[in-house]
Parts: structure tokens; sequence; C-alpha cells
């Protein structure tokens, strides 16, 4: 698997332009937006996914774009990960900045990330979730749930079970992980994704080249038109002899 070195934001490079919207020749582009609240991990999980490395510290998150190429099931596919700036719960509701916004609408597939060393953080997946379907009432995205730093148990504030509880709920993937300690946990997580929302577009491709078509006409047939035109002359000759 290789690392597109090139980084940039959804703003600066619309989908399909540019560097950060290549795609292998002929090939699909798989389109992943990361959210949570700040100090979850989520700069380190897609960059541990990309590179396999874990990098402690990061500056402050400002919604880079990611992309490399992998294999799923024999097909070479674009993934494109869209982190983005932490998110926090405001008095009743989000408090949902334009560029949340537009990753999200942009997105095949949403990973919502909380710390079980955060309680509030977890306390956001649901209205996320709510979120994330309010800007796709047309569909069934898919959207998964990450529970990061799973290895810092001696100051974890949500229980393993809370989290998929919630998952289930919500019909929602669950995985739990150690960004730190654990790149095939995270590596997983992205592969079985990518190879849902694979299965998802190659079962749509053809309804939709079906609904794009316009129904051809029938084709005559030719014997019936003779078959039609032979008693017409019939009638008219029977028609002609009586008179």
């Amino acid at each position: 698997m290789r690392l597109m070195q090139n980084m940039c934001t959804i703003a600066e490079y619309p989908p399909g332009t540019g560097d950060c919207g290549s795609s292998p020749a002929g090939g699909r582009v798989i389109k992943i937006a990361v959210v949570g609240a700040s100090g979850v991990g989520k700069t380190a999980l897609v960059v541990r996914f990309l590179t396999k490395r874990f990098i402690g510290d990061y500056e402050r998150n400002a919604g880079n774009l990611y992309s490399r190429q992998v294999q799923v099931d024999g097909e070479t596919l674009a993934i494109q990960v869209q982190d983005t700036p932490g998110v926090q719960l405001g008095e009743h509701s989000l408090n949902c900045h334009e560029q949340l916004n537009r990753s999200l609408q942009w997105a095949d597939a949403v990973v919502i990330v909380f710390s079980i060393t955060d309680c509030k953080s977890y306390e956001l997946i649901g209205h996320l979730h709510q979120h994330v379907r309010q800007l796709h009432l047309d569909s069934r995205i898919p959207i998964v749930i990450v529970a990061n730093k799973a290895d810092l148990l001696h100051v974890k504030q949500v229980e393993p079970q809370q989290g998929l509880q919630l998952a289930h709920m919500l019909g929602c993937t669950f995985y739990e992980v150690s960004v730190s300690e654990n790149y095939n946990d995270v590596y997983n997580a992205f592969h079985l994704l990518c190879k849902e929302i694979s299965k998802h577009q190659a079962a749509s491709m053809p309804e939709k080249r079906k609904t794009s078509l316009i129904p051809r006409p029938k084709s005559p047939n030719m014997q019936d038109l003779k078959r039609r035109f032979k008693q017409a002359l019939s009638a008219k000759v029977r028609t002609a002899t009586s008179v």
C-alpha cells in the first residue's frame, strides 16, 4: 500500500480535481470523513492507518485530506480520508462549522471517534450520528464508531460495553482500538469499511445505469406486418369482386 504524500483540504481541492482527487486509471474513489471531539486521536488514527506510524503530538487540526491507494478484493481503490477539527457540544446542539458539514456531505462513509478516557466525547456520538443522518436523508451512509485509547485502562471513563451497546442501538459497526499500540486493529477497521463501501458502490452502479436509460421502442415484427398487409389486400379483392 502506497501513501500519496499530497495533503489538502476539501475547500482547496474539490473532489475529483487536482492531485488529491486523483484515482487509479478506471478505478473508484472511496471518501471517508473522520469526526469527533478534540483530543480523541482522530489525526493519530488516520496517520496510523496510512503510514503505520504513531506520532503522539500534532499541531492544531486544519482539516487535511489524506489520500492513498489500497487493494480491496483484488481491485485498486483510491481512498481519501478527511480529517476534521474537533466538534463541541453546545447547550442544546452541536457546534458544527461549515467545513465539517462540507466534509460530511462529501463523504461515502463516516468514522465517529471517541476516547474511553473522555466521557464528553462519548456523549457526542448520538448527536454526531443524528447530524450525519440529517445531511444524508436519501441514503444509508455507513457510519463506524471507534473507541480510541483502549490501552489507557487506568484512566478510562467509558466502559467498552457502553460503546458497543450504543453502536448496536444506532445500527453502526463498533471497534475498540489503541492507536498507539496496535496498528492491526486500526487497519482492520478501515479496511473492512472500505470493503463495505466498495460493495455498496458496485451494487448501486448497475441500478443507476438502468434508471438513466430510456427504454428503446420494440422493433416491428416484419413477418407480422407482411401478414397484415396480405390480409388487407385480400379484403380489398373480396370487396371489389362482390361489387
